[in-house]
């Protein structure tokens, strides 16, 4: 499947309770009543939590300040999403939803990009989500490479070695879900940011990890350990200071799967 990521900083002289608020309410349902011809497979709204994010860099410096939401599209292949937002009819939507967005989104400071999952830790069925009632939390962290290396030689990285770390230590570490989302399509990921008149710069992909809060706040030994031995791999090829992270919750708006 193609997936979308839309990382979404809110409108100037927007409280971020108004903007979510805006974002669940108003353009939600809107984005379902054209989702048909847009051929969405699932659409699901993340929207950051009110938690101190950054007590959850640690080692990892000053970061990027936490977006205040993420939008996320799943198509059944890019041929699928090709075909349905260049159509006719597609193209009319996609103006509907873009004014719509302008409602609530400060564009330039928002970034979007296509992309592909690459699951580490994977219950079946895939089902796990941060719902608002839920003590599941869901962990965003985009990130960008070392500029000593290619986008290519960081997924690279990231996949085949960075990957098995975090999986040996999953259980240790409250883990219940893990993806790696890698960026892709860069044709398709520079059309949607021109677009929308971004000025913010992809990142290479993230990593997003559905946690439980109780193991979150209770360390273990077991947890603090796994928690150095991530810190240290991801210094391999993370720039931390071009990376964000922080915790989210879900609002799935369809799901056709």
């Amino acid at each position: 499947m193609l997936r979308l990521t839309f990382l979404i900083r809110r409108k100037e002289g927007m409280t971020k309770e108004e903007m979510q608020r805006y974002w669940r309410e108003e353009h939600g349902p809107l984005v379902a009543g054209h989702s048909g011809t847009l051929g969405m497979l699932r659409y699901v709204q993340v929207h950051t939590t009110d938690d101190d994010h950054s007590l959850l860099t640690g080692r990892r410096g000053e970061m990027e300040a936490p977006y205040d939401g993420v939008a996320e599209v799943w198509w059944e292949s890019k041929e699928a999403m090709v075909k349905a937002t260049r159509s006719q009819k597609g193209r009319e939507v996609d103006q509907i939803l873009r004014e719509d967005e302008g409602q609530f989104i400060d564009m330039e400071r928002s970034v979007a990009w296509f992309n592909y999952e690459y699951p580490q830790v994977n219950p079946t069925p895939e089902n796990v989500v941060a719902t608002e009632r839920s003590s599941l939390v869901k962990l965003y962290f985009p990130l960008r490479q070392l500029s000593s290396m290619s986008m290519e030689e960081a997924q690279w990285y990231w996949r085949t070695h960075h990957g098995p770390v975090i999986r040996r230590q999953a259980h240790g570490s409250g883990i219940v879900r893990y993806q790696q989302v890698h960026r892709d399509e860069q044709e398709l990921t520079d059309g949607i940011n021109s677009s929308r008149g971004s000025k913010v710069e992809p990142y290479l992909g993230h990593a997003e990890v559905w946690m439980d809060r109780s193991a979150m706040g209770n360390p273990t030994p077991e947890n603090r350990v796994a928690a150095k031995r991530a810190y240290e791999d991801e210094a391999n090829f993370i720039d931390f200071g071009r990376s964000s992270m922080f915790l989210a919750k879900e609002h799935v708006v369809i799901d056709r799967r």
